[in-house]
């Protein structure tokens, strides 16, 4: 395989569509040419050695065809953004300090997923880099960064990069990345990466010129599918892969979050995601680091997480939507668009023990049946990442608004207990964990006035299915909606705030230190509920959750002690649990009950 980012070929670059290719690099035109290394074609080299000042980053860029210069497909650095040159950057030369870091395991940890931009009011990654301590007493394992590639204007949810290889400069730059993720590792702290290899943003987007990265008419929700198995198919697989390589080798994040993989459009014998499964085990073996894939899907399909010995794609974890959708509902009440089928503790129920509520049953926003069941042999429920809020299930909606506006401290506190005790891996959306008043909003910076007016055109389209009012949806370019978005740090040290949050801690301290929160398979967890009193009980082992959703007092015949309870009136007494309204315990129950 061509090693493409170091040495002297550190300027190679594939660009099998072109005629003719110019390197410039330096302020200096350098002309190249077409080479083959180990049978792959299109790839051209600069014919004599570029050379520059030890040390110092040189600036360059191809001219293709006479158009240009264009900036590296692989671009490490874009210092002028996406529409400049390209920077060289050295990612061997620093310094790590983690050198006894061996990582984590997906089971028994706790995610937080975290957008760079509004999680401190600087917006980059040295800022957060100084929020680790607040994460690490809170009790989570993980930290997600939504995408972090670079894109077309200042800020932005990420999802709109098209250099992949490249940090966004605003957050910091590739060099503090690395030292994000160094300070991450010594802090005890594992890092997943968002990526996003199913689309490419709508500005800067100049591959085409080079190759056939995109396959035009074969569209998916955010434009031309990615050619994961056309001609030319080969690099392109390549491309994507040694990016996902490059996070977990020379950025040392611990895992990567695959973003929309049903969009990921591959007809080939070995899809793409059991090559990101072989590539995961490969790194880890390499390096004795675990590594960690997980899948966003809708698909409700469990042979992602299966392993590949058994047809599966050897990923470690999918994210589930149906306990989400499950928990909204039965929190908020809310049953518009995709949350129709959901509207029963019996669903929660369902979830909570197999992990889908579509298992190959019918979708009513489909329009058709949906999903398959999982094998409980072949799969553990912590392969399973669910969450109460996510940044998807906050900024889709039309005022970005959280579960605070809206739910009382009692609901809220139900959530966090069904998510932190539930058999799955739990995933927290920055500013939960103390009921954030600040919405978090859909925000765009495209310079480019006709790109900005047709995003909040389509945004308020989008918004039709689920019923809500389109007069409603902040503008996307109003810089204003940004910065409604970043956290109020002031906010975590005050009443109900610090209520919950004391709560998320208890809640993490109690899933590490109980193993039956954390151990057993599917058959492990059963649930007992009644809809018309409002009611579920979850039992893993010995350990009880009981959730009082209604607004009257409940009592529950039980013995044992109370580990957590979610209100100052809960009281176990008697061989009696008694929960008022809106409130939920954690019991450990006496032998005879089990």
């Amino acid at each position: 395989m061509l090693e493409h980012a170091a040495g002297k070929n550190r300027y190679d670059v594939w660009a099998p569509n072109a005629g003719s290719v110019k390197l410039l690099a330096g302020g200096s035109e350098h002309a190249m040419e077409q080479i083959h290394d180990g049978g792959a074609t299109g790839w051209w080299r600069a014919s004599a050695e570029v050379t520059g000042q030890e040390g110092d980053a040189v600036a360059y860029g191809y001219i293709v065809d006479g158009e240009g210069p264009f900036p590296d497909p692989r671009s490490r650095r874009q210092p002028d953004g996406v529409h400049g040159l390209s920077a060289t950057f050295d990612p061997a030369a620093y310094h790590w300090g983690d050198g006894e870091w061996k990582g984590r395991s997906l089971k028994g940890s706790v995610i937080y997923e975290l957008h760079l931009g509004t999680f401190t009011p600087e917006g980059t990654l040295d800022a957060a880099a100084g929020k680790l301590d607040y994460l690490v007493d809170l009790g989570v394992d993980f930290i997600e960064l939504l995408p972090v590639n670079a894109f077309n204007g200042v800020h932005n949810w990420g999802y709109d990069g098209v250099l992949w290889y490249a940090v966004h400069e605003p957050y910091g730059g590739p060099e503090a990345y690395q030292r994000f993720v160094d300070a991450a590792h010594a802090a005890g702290l594992g890092v997943i990466q968002d990526v996003v290899y199913n689309h490419l943003g709508p500005s800067g987007n100049y591959l085409p010129k080079f190759g056939p990265y995109l396959k035009s008419g074969e569209g998916n929700t955010w434009g031309d599918s990615v050619n994961l198995d056309g001609p030319g198919s080969d690099e392109v697989r390549r491309y994507i892969l040694e990016n996902a390589a490059m996070w977990l080798r020379d950025y040392h994040v611990d895992g990567l979050r695959l973003d929309a993989v049903h969009a990921l459009r591959d007809e080939r014998a070995v899809h793409i995601l059991e090559d990101f499964g072989a590539l995961g085990d490969q790194i880890e073996a390499e390096t004795g680091v675990t590594k960690t894939l997980i899948a966003e899907s809708d698909l409700n399909n469990p042979r992602l997480i299966y392993p590949r010995k058994d047809n599966g794609y050897g990923l470690e974890g999918q994210w589930s939507d149906d306990f989400h959708h499950a928990l909204h509902v039965n929190l908020s009440g809310e049953t518009t668009g995709y949350y129709a089928d959901f509207d029963s503790l019996a669903v929660l129920a369902k979830v909570l023990e197999h992990g889908f509520l579509h298992d190959g049953s019918y979708s009513s926003f489909r329009g058709r049946h949906h999903g398959r069941p999982i094998r409980h042999d072949l799969a553990h429920p912590s392969a399973l990442v669910v969450c109460l809020q996510n940044h998807d299930q906050i900024g889709n909606r039309a005022t970005g608004d959280r579960l605070t506006a809206s739910l009382s401290f009692g609901r809220l506190a139900i959530g966090a207990v069904l998510t932190m005790t539930s058999p799955f891996t739990p995933m927290l959306f920055m500013g939960e964990e103390f009921g954030a008043s600040t919405p978090w909003q859909f925000f765009t910076s495209h310079p480019e006035p006709e790109l900005g007016e047709a995003t909040a055109k389509g945004r308020i389209k989008e918004f039709e299915r689920m019923g809500w009012d389109p007069a409603v949806v902040p503008d996307p370019q109003d810089p204003e909606t940004f910065k409604r978005s970043k956290l109020d740090w002031d906010e975590p040290s005050a009443g109900d705030h610090a209520r919950l949050l004391q709560l998320y801690r208890d809640l993490a301290q109690l899933r590490r230190n109980t193993p039956e929160l954390v151990n057993g398979g599917f058959g492990a967890t059963t649930v007992e509920f009644d809809d018309d009193e409002h009611w579920l009980e979850m039992t893993r082992g010995a350990i009880r959750v009981v959730c009082n959703f209604g607004d009257e007092p409940l009592d529950s015949p039980m013995g044992g002690s109370l580990l957590l309870a979610t209100d100052t009136e809960v009281v176990l007494d008697d061989g009696s649990l008694t929960l008022p309204g809106g409130s939920a315990a954690v019991v450990r129950v006496q032998q005879s009950e089990q």
